[in-house]
């Protein structure tokens, strides 16, 4: 009697339900995706077209009656096309792994090949997770990147615009007065939105700049009394303190490349600011899966395939995704440094 391969005999391992199960399954690198700075989507095309409209307003002059209007100025439009990345990585289930439950028709049996199967999506998510929190805060920071930093896509150069770096100094312990320098980088992003909107702005910065800040003279007793209200009720301050209109929160994101070497997210003694709530600044788009059902379909943030090797001897899993971390208006993010 022939035994039935159990990857094969359920539909709990087709291409359809593994992808389902896999974009269930927790994300543990998501700081950005949960504050929802970038605005998801999926597009049926391995490219996108970014259409820019530098729309003008101006004062109206006032006219006679029945004199003719004014000449309506249009903004010029420029069209800009960008291919969508693609990262994939391979797997394996070996037969010895699930030997113990080869009995047709026991009771656990399609449990725990779920539970094998599960454990391995969730690795190799978790690789894809952190990769993508690493280019969504690269593209943050104005550049699309690969896992080795190399620039896909500089967005400062694409859209022709420059980055505003403000200087805190915080090592001048006294002479620096830092709301005026939290009110310079809101009014940099306040000329600069040109008809977009914002809810607030918060910074993700790093360890020494998060220290410095709230030790200077000028933070530190608004910090202790924020410290104490949230130790009252069980948070962690380094996780969003607000001074002059800015939520600080101290990002330790670190992923480790391909090489092995460790990669911060952000530069040590900086930090970025950026508004959340905005309409079309960010955007993770998603083309489709290079698979024949997926084909001019909408892409999904993650896709997993299984299939039987040769002579039954084991099943590869397959899992890939195609995300693009767009960012249209780069100088709306302001670079922060301690000194």
């Amino acid at each position: 009697m022939a035994i039935l391969n159990p990857f094969e005999s359920s539909n709990a391992f087709n291409m359809a339900s593994m992808t389902r199960a896999v974009n269930i399954l927790p994300n543990m690198y998501d700081r950005l995706g949960r504050m929802g700075v970038f605005r998801t989507r999926g597009i049926p095309t391995r490219s996108v077209i970014v259409e820019e409209y530098e729309g003008q307003l101006s004062l109206l002059p006032t006219t006679a009656v029945g004199a003719p209007g004014s000449l309506n100025e249009r903004g010029t439009r420029t069209l800009r096309s960008f291919a969508v990345p693609f990262m994939a990585l391979d797997e394996s289930i070996a037969p010895e792994q699930y030997q113990g439950i080869r009995s047709f028709g026991t009771e656990n049996r399609m449990e725990t090949l779920t539970e094998i199967m599960n454990d391995r999506l969730q690795q190799m998510r978790n690789k894809f997770d952190i990769t993508k929190e690493y280019m969504r805060m690269a593209a943050l920071k104005g550049t699309l990147v690969d896992c080795y930093a190399n620039t896909i896509y500089n967005y400062f150069t694409e859209f022709g615009v420059s980055q505003k770096t403000v200087d805190f100094d915080l090592d001048n312990a006294t002479l620096v007065e830092v709301q005026e320098k939290c009110f310079e980088v809101s009014r940099h992003v306040e000329d600069y939105l040109q008809g977009e909107s914002y809810t607030r702005l918060h910074c993700l910065c790093d360890s020494t700049f998060f220290d410095a800040l709230i030790t200077h003279d000028h933070v530190k007793e608004v910090f202790q009394g924020w410290a104490r209200a949230e130790q009252v009720l069980g948070g962690d301050p380094r996780k969003g303190f607000t001074f002059a209109g800015i939520t600080f929160e101290e990002y330790r994101g670190t992923a480790s490349d391909p090489a092995g070497s460790a990669r911060a997210f952000v530069d040590a003694g900086s930090g970025y600011v950026f508004p959340v709530g905005t309409m079309n600044v960010f955007e993770e788009i998603y083309a489709p899966a290079d698979f024949l059902e997926t084909a001019n379909t909408n892409g999904l943030s993650l896709y997993a395939k299984q299939e039987t090797r040769k002579f039954g001897r084991g099943v590869d899993i397959h899992m890939q995704s195609s995300p693009l971390m767009l960012n249209k208006r780069p100088n709306l993010v302001v670079k922060i440094t301690k000194t």
